[in-house]
Order: C-alpha cells, then structure tokens, then sequence
C-alpha cells in the first residue's frame, strides 16, 4: 500500500439528527486505541512469566487534532458539544482503510492564533462508549 497523506484524515461531529459535520482544517490529528490489561500471574505461572486474562481490559480511544475551522456551523457545534457537557458520536475517517465511529467526550478544546496568522484550534476526545469501525475497500 502506497503512502496515505496525513490531511486526508477527517474529523467529523454528528449534529445529534444522524448527520455529521466535518470539522475541517484539521492539519495534525493522532488515534490512540488501548486496551488495558488484567494479569493474572500468579505462583504457578510457567517460569514466572507474566500472564493476561484475554479480553478482560478495559478498552479505550483517544484522539487529537489540531487545525483551523472551516466554518461556523462546525465551530458552533464543537462550542456547544463542550460547554454542555454532551457525549456527541464522532466519525474518524481515514481514507484506505476505514471508519471509527461512537460517542466520544471533549476532553480538552482550546483556541491560538498569532498577529499575522490565522485562528487555530486543538481539541482532544476521549471515547464515551462502544465504537464500531467499518473498513473501507
């Protein structure tokens, strides 16, 4: 597989109606997917090697962005999202390879700009429930 461009990766926030509204402008975006681990080692454990109980964890995602608004409408429902507290469902849509999809809180949305540049965002997301993830053919 060929090398995929980073700005390809989009960002989108559903409208709480089913459709979802890309927040665009992302320049630098990051998907984090954990899953923690329950060890179950115990004195008998084969040379004292570390065992884990399969799929006991707790699963995870975090995701990060930075960039610039594309326009009001995606501005204004970030805005909304955060200061009411609301578990919005997110799609995270990486070309080539699939989309992630599920409820995700912001964690963190903050505002910078310089003099001479344009305003910027960053906003970081921490997943609030199951995700699905459909590939892409």
């Amino acid at each position: 597989m060929a090398g995929q461009r980073g700005r390809d990766i989009l960002l989108k926030i559903g409208d709480g109606a089913g459709t979802f509204v890309t927040v665009a402008g992302v320049r630098a975006s990051r998907i984090e997917l954990n899953a923690g681990m329950i060890d179950a080692t115990g004195m008998d454990s084969p040379d004292a090697w570390r065992e884990l109980i399969a799929g006991a964890g707790t699963k995870t995602a975090r995701v990060t962005g930075r960039g610039v608004f594309r326009d009001a409408e995606s501005d204004a429902r970030m805005r909304a999202v955060f200061f009411g507290g609301e578990t919005a469902v997110w799609q995270l849509v990486l070309p080539h390879f699939g989309v992630l999809e599920g409820a995700f809180l912001i964690a963190q949305l903050s505002w910078s700009g310089t003099h001479e540049g344009e305003a910027e965002f960053s906003v970081a997301l921490e997943s609030a429930g199951a995700l699905s993830f459909e590939a892409i053919p």
